[in-house]
């Protein structure tokens, strides 16, 4: 009888041990990744950002990334795989996606990765107090774009007609603050909205009917940096925008924040939000780093002259 009970105390015990190892088991803490566009150097900034604070691939984190690739009606489609997943959190970027992600869900998380006009677009009450499951970064793109335009002139004054090139879905605010700043800097602003690339050389073909004379471009189409860039030196406008992939691709001009330090810091949000802080009690926050990029070859074949001052400031000159 004592031979039983041990051999039962016995056996218990050693059923109790991968039992307890299960139960201490971490959780796999799982990250929906929700992009308009393709993997980019954006996403894996990111993904260093978590190693940074410890998080493992395969250890302590699942990442599920879900791209659309430039077409924008799949984003709601991606969103839903992501909430069925039952993700944690899901970072979301640019604008239509952080919308999508809006729509699906109001209960999981969601960090902002870039967000031109968080405010505007209603994903945020404001700034300092979100209110609700969004968070993240803003991209200040509202001002930039009058920025941008300011650049634009410093190259060549004589320039009176230019296009802001935009996705349909950008906020009037935008076009407003744009066309403000065209005033005071003596310059037409014409408004050419597309909804996916594949309007690209109708939108071209009516800025040589416009006769405009520039170009301020406020899309992020990592996969189309080069085709824009080529439609715009093809019929000779001088063009800025934001990431520095533009002028890289042969955009005269970029100038805007730092995007994939954004996506870097957005890291911090997912591990704050991990740890039990609540999205709305995160103020989103704005950028501290911006670059200014230009492209000396495209310049020439312009035949245009970068002032000095211009030249000292930017933070790469492309010959």
């Amino acid at each position: 009888m004592r031979r039983i009970g041990l051999a039962l105390i016995v056996g218990l015990s050693l059923f109790a041990v991968p039992l307890a190892e299960a139960q201490q088991a971490p959780k796999i803490i799982q990250i929906g990744i929700l992009s308009a566009f393709s993997p980019s150097a954006r996403e894996e900034a990111f993904r260093r950002g978590l190693r940074d604070l410890g998080y493992v691939e395969g250890q302590n984190v699942t990442i599920r990334p879900r791209y659309a690739e430039g077409r924008f009606e799949k984003l709601s489609d991606l969103v839903a795989e992501l909430v069925q997943l039952n993700v944690d959190v899901i970072v979301a970027s640019p604008t239509a996606a952080i919308r999508a992600a809006q729509r699906a869900s109001k209960t999981i998380p969601i960090v902002m990765a870039l967000s031109g006009d968080p405010v505007g677009s209603g994903f945020v009450t404001s700034l300092a107090h979100p209110g609700g499951n969004i968070t993240g970064l803003t991209s200040v793109a509202q001002e930039l774009t009058a920025k941008r335009l300011e650049l634009l002139k410093a190259i060549a004054p004589a320039m009176s007609r230019v296009s802001f090139l935009a996705n349909r879905s950008t906020p009037k605010r935008f076009v407003t603050e744009i066309e403000a700043a065209g005033r005071v800097l003596a310059i037409q602003v014409n408004p050419t909205m597309i909804e996916d690339v594949g309007e690209l050389d109708r939108a071209f073909a009516a800025m040589a009917k416009a006769r405009v004379d520039g170009l301020v471009v406020d899309l992020v189409l990592d996969e189309y940096r080069r085709q824009i860039a080529d439609l715009a030196i093809r019929h000779r406008l001088p063009t800025i925008s934001g990431p520095r992939q533009f002028a890289e691709a042969g955009a005269l001009m970029a100038y805007g924040p730092d995007y994939p330090d954004l996506f870097r810091r957005a890291a911090t949000y997912v591990d704050r939000i991990l740890k039990g802080t609540k999205p709305a009690d995160l103020p989103v926050e704005q950028p501290t780093k911006f670059e200014l990029v230009i492209n000396m070859k495209t310049a020439k074949t312009l035949g245009l002259t970068i002032p000095q001052t211009l030249l000292l400031r930017a933070d790469q000159v492309i010959e």
